[in-house]
């Protein structure tokens, strides 16, 4: 899996200014010892054997920072990987090759509790932030969903159409 943008993300990538959001992931990419962290994880990560190939380890790691840092549930990541570019990046994935769904990064979620490395890596991470002069806070993706419903039942069988986060 390469780190390289495709021809149609680097065309789009100069045709538009930096969003919050990849300001704040090419931050963390230049802030964190990646590593460093995946030499703590390493020992206990399954290795390429006879069944499918495992992702790239630090891949895993930087998708499962992005849950914590974003509070997204495991089909959450799932689906920011497949619609945000910046994510997909960070993480050193691209759509031309097959992205972690949700029971692969939820397996990833429960090594890293299993062997009690959870805890022990956000105590580095923020360590490293606090060094930097970085202060986490956590962070919420809202997704909104189209509902339609009647505006009001004095009004017959009117109907709108309301944004209502989830």
């Amino acid at each position: 899996m390469s780190h390289q943008l495709t021809f149609a993300d680097s065309e789009f990538s100069s045709k538009r200014r930096q969003t919050r959001k990849e300001i704040f992931l090419s931050r963390m990419e230049q802030i964190l010892p990646w590593q460093n962290m995946v030499e703590v994880i390493e020992p206990f990560y399954p290795k390429a054997g006879n069944g499918r190939r495992p992702y790239p380890l630090e891949t895993m790691l930087r998708i499962h920072c992005m849950q914590h840092w974003y509070n997204l549930s495991d089909g959450a990541m799932e689906d920011a990987l497949y619609e945000i570019a910046s994510m997909r990046l960070f993480a050193r994935l691209s759509l031309d090759s097959a992205l972690p769904d949700r029971t692969t990064i939820m397996n990833f979620r429960h090594l890293l509790e299993q062997h009690q490395l959870a805890r022990q890596l956000f105590k580095t991470i923020n360590r490293w932030l606090a060094e930097a002069g970085v202060m986490m806070t956590q962070g919420t993706l809202v997704d909104a969903t189209i509902i339609e419903a009647p505006s009001s039942t004095k009004k017959g069988s009117a109907w709108k159409t309301e944004i209502i986060p989830l």
